[in-house]
């Protein structure tokens, strides 16, 4: 990736992942209630490490749920490109449940804002926190994130890119100009 900066390299990224999962434990470790949730698609896979983290701190396998918002955007007429829908995989009942929401970045809010709106879609939970990897501000909502790997000051034209070997072969997380 040409130009990138680099926030957070692999071995980065792994202890800020185990340090976010120490801190849900800390906070909902005793709620028996506690469900995951990833926003499509990078966050999805987030929230598949991070279930994988929790299984061996709470020895007890914590509920997953994968969420496509593309539905739920309210840019579809200012893109140049329609979005590439996801599915949204939620196997457990979301009534109740103290769910944690996973994104990869948060930025304007909007992708929250849809993350929200869809899953009361599927139920009520009793709470919703989320958990970002990077906070880079620019908010135009009023929305922030429970836990945060890493906030990052950033221009309005930078760009965060956050890799997975999922998806991108690597970890890391970047910063470009735009």
């Amino acid at each position: 990736m040409k130009d990138c900066g680099t926030i957070l390299n692999r071995k980065e990224m792994t202890r800020t992942l185990d340090r976010l999962a120490s801190e849900i434990v800390e906070r909902r470790g005793e709620d028996e209630d506690l469900a995951l949730v990833g926003v499509q698609r990078r966050g999805a896979d987030l929230a598949e490490r991070l279930q994988a983290l929790l299984g061996e701190k709470l020895d007890r396998r914590v509920p997953l749920g994968k969420l496509d918002i593309n539905l739920y955007r309210d840019d579809w007429t200012t893109l140049d490109i329609q979005p590439t829908i996801n599915c949204t995989e939620i196997p457990f009942d979301i009534e109740g449940k103290s769910i944690v929401l996973i994104d990869d970045v948060l930025f304007s809010g909007r992708t929250t804002r849809a993350a929200l709106e869809a899953i009361l879609d599927y139920g009520r939970p009793r709470r919703v926190e989320l958990l970002v990897l990077i906070d880079r501000g620019h908010r135009e909502l009023p929305i922030q994130a429970d836990y945060v790997g890493k906030r990052v000051d950033t221009g309005g034209r930078e760009h965060v890119n956050v890799l997975v070997d999922e998806r991108d072969g690597e970890d890391r997380v970047c910063l470009t100009g735009k």
